[in-house]
Formats: structure tokens, sequence, C-alpha cells
């Protein structure tokens, strides 16, 4: 079993470790397409565009599934990428309505989504808790997060004032507060502790494990894995980073 990982950037890293902690699969390979990061700003078709060049990287790999770790691909190109491949592919989306499906019994629940503008634009998460039952929810675009995760603040000064930026209007404390970006699990910690430990995080990477242990019925089962790193550009950063992020 080889498992493809494909984000923007590096922000999936936080999904894919998640993903290794499972041991569902022998071989994980990973792709960011470094190179034209962020995709949060661009256009719907130049967004398909890169991933389908990104979809056709993974089939020279030959992997048996593929795992989008992007918001922002998983709301506009993931149909699309499910029908030029001959491969199950996943999309965090679908994994975070999954999750939080799971995880609030109380359908009038507060949620909050915060995610990138295109996926905030999508509605994707909004339309599809509203199938399952959710309609007390609120979208916010708090792309400032990710280029502070890039530079590795995680907390900190900076970080509590784009909290406040992004917040402080905030009538209600959330009872799930989705982390539509895989960025934003590097500072769940911040998160958690500006907004209360009753508010539930739902993240990506813990998300998408588990929709592959319910909907694949995947168990642990490899212990020794194999993992690979590749970038559209400046592979060894994309190496260093995941040193770091991944332990």
């Amino acid at each position: 079993m080889k498992l493809g990982v494909f984000d923007s950037g590096v922000g999936g890293l936080s999904v894919l470790k998640s993903l290794l902690q499972t041991h569902f699969f022998k071989e994980y390979i990973y792709y960011g397409d470094t190179a034209r990061v962020p995709y949060g700003v661009k256009d719907k078709n130049t967004i398909i565009k890169f991933s389908l060049e990104a979809l056709d990287f993974f089939k020279t790999k030959q992997v048996d599934m593929l795992v989008v770790a992007c918001n922002t691909v998983s709301a506009y190109a993931l149909e699309i990428l499910r029908s030029n491949a001959n491969f199950p592919v996943l999309g965090v989306i679908d994994a975070g309505i999954l999750a939080t499906k799971n995880t609030l019994l109380d359908k009038e629940s507060k949620i909050l989504v915060i995610a990138t503008k295109a996926t905030v634009d999508s509605h994707e998460y909004k339309k599809g808790l509203n199938k399952e039952g959710f309609f007390n929810i609120e979208e916010r675009a708090t792309g400032l997060f990710v280029p502070m995760v890039e530079e590795g603040i995680f907390q900190g000064y900076f970080l509590e004032s784009a909290f406040k930026y992004y917040f402080d209007n905030l009538t209600y404390i959330p009872d799930a507060l989705i982390l539509a970006c895989t960025h934003f699990p590097l500072i769940s910690s911040s998160l958690q502790q500006y907004f209360g430990n009753n508010t539930k995080l739902i993240h990506s990477g813990e998300a998408m494990a588990l929709q592959l242990k319910q909907e694949y019925d995947l168990r642990e089962k490899y212990k020794d894995i194999k993992l690979s790193f590749f970038a559209s550009s400046d592979e060894k950063k994309l190496r260093d980073i995941a040193k770091l992020w991944l332990d």
C-alpha cells in the first residue's frame, strides 16, 4: 500500500504527521507545490490546472490512494482529480465534516470555520455541514496565519495580535473550531488557549485518519514505513521543515 499526500506547500505536513501515526500504509509520498504556493489566493481554473499537474506526478509514483491535504484544492478540484485518477482521491473537507459530525452531538452547536479566502469563498464546509443538519455556522478568512506559520510563529505577541484582529468581534464562544487550512494545526495550542477548553478543535490530519479508518476499514498494519518528499521548488527547505514539524 502506497499513499500519496499532496499540498500546495508545506502545510500538508500537519496532515502527513497524523497519517504517519496510523501505520496504515507501507510507503508515504509527499509532494508540495512550493514553487506556486499559496493556492488560497488563486482563481479556480488555476487551482485545477496545478492540481491536475500534481496528479500526473503521483501517477508516475503508482500510488494506491491520494490524500489532498489542501483545503483549497479539496474545495475546487477534488471531483476533477477523482475523474482523472484510477485510484481513490480523498479531500480534507469531507474528512473535516465527518469529524465534526462525530464530535458534535448537538445540531445547534456553534461552529466557526477558519480558512484561506478561497476556501471560505467556496462555502464547501458550510454546504457539507448543512447536509449533516448543522446550520449555526460562521466562516472566516484568516489568511495571515499562513505566513506566520511559515515563519515559525506558533505563539506570542504577533499571533495574539492576529487573534484579536480576526476574533475580537465574535459575540460567542464556538463549540467547535474547524481548522480548515493545514497550516493551522501548528497554532492549535495557541488557538485552544485563546478560545478555552470548551471549544473543540477539528484538525484536518486527525479527521483524515478517522475517515480512512471508518470508510476504508484501514487498520494499523505496517511497523516499518518508507517516507519520501518531493517539491516543485527548494526540496531541501521542504525536507528541513518536515524534520522540524514531524519531530
